[in-house]
């Protein structure tokens, strides 16, 4: 196997790992692809994952779109319209090795409030104030899940998917537009991130029985250890360029 292909494989684990989790509680596919593919190919990031954060809300919306959360997503988009602005300023002016630890940071940041349930009021403002930092994050480094996520967890399983499945869609949408406007999306990263999109699947469809039969919190923890792991060997590979 070539080392591309190997690499190829290794993010694409990564991928179909969180692809498992985001279909199990809602997100996760950029909490854990992004500090892997980071490592692996920074040239690539973060529009490659944002291709895959493009896609695989479509297969959650194909059969819960009836419970999207309309006003929520409004005043999440809101939010995240200038924070995507402000995260492709940060992107353009900061380096390949800063932004890896960045990634880094912001993972175990998410890590440390998902393992830690924080009760947050969920109105107007707070989902704005989340809809922004969703979308500095998300913009500059592919990971926006975990504040909106953390704003919306008070709901019932089905709805939280499908409200953040439509936000992780028109979110990554505006992502890729602003990204292609200020020349920071590849031809190579959207090739990249179309090659991960049968890994998504492959873990989307492994999902399925895991909302049945397994504990959310098991699957949530396992992928909370991996994604810390990932981003402290992200952080110490930055510190070490």
């Amino acid at each position: 196997m070539g080392d591309d292909a190997f690499l190829l494989v290794l993010a694409g684990v990564a991928v179909f790992v969180g692809a498992v989790v985001q279909g199990s509680v809602g997100f996760g596919v950029g909490l854990v692809g992004a500090p892997v593919i980071m490592m692996l190919d920074p040239g690539v990031m973060p529009g490659a994952i944002q291709v895959v954060n493009l896609t695989m809300p479509l297969f959650t919306l194909a059969v819960g779109w009836r419970r999207v959360d309309w006003r929520g997503v409004g005043w999440a988009l809101l939010g995240r319209l200038p924070g995507s602005a402000l995260g492709a300023v940060i992107l353009v002016y900061i380096s390949a090795y800063t932004l890896g630890i960045l990634v880094g940071g912001m993972v175990l940041v998410a890590v440390a409030l998902s393992a830690w349930t924080v009760a947050v009021p969920r109105n107007a403002g707070t989902i704005t104030g989340a809809g922004l930092v969703s979308g500095v994050t998300g913009t500059a480094t592919g990971i926006g899940g975990p504040p909106i996520a953390l704003v919306f967890q008070g709901d019932k399983g089905p709805q939280i998917r499908a409200t953040l499945a439509m936000y992780f869609f028109l979110g990554a949408a505006q992502a890729l537009l602003i990204l292609w406007l200020v020349d920071e999306l590849t031809v190579e990263a959207v090739r990249f991130g179309g090659l991960l999109v049968p890994f998504m699947i492959a873990g989307f469809l492994v999902s399925g029985p895991l909302r049945r039969y397994l504990d959310g919190g098991r699957v949530r923890v396992a992928v909370l250890v991996v994604a810390g792991a990932s981003a402290v060997a992200l952080i110490a590979q930055s510190l070490g360029r």
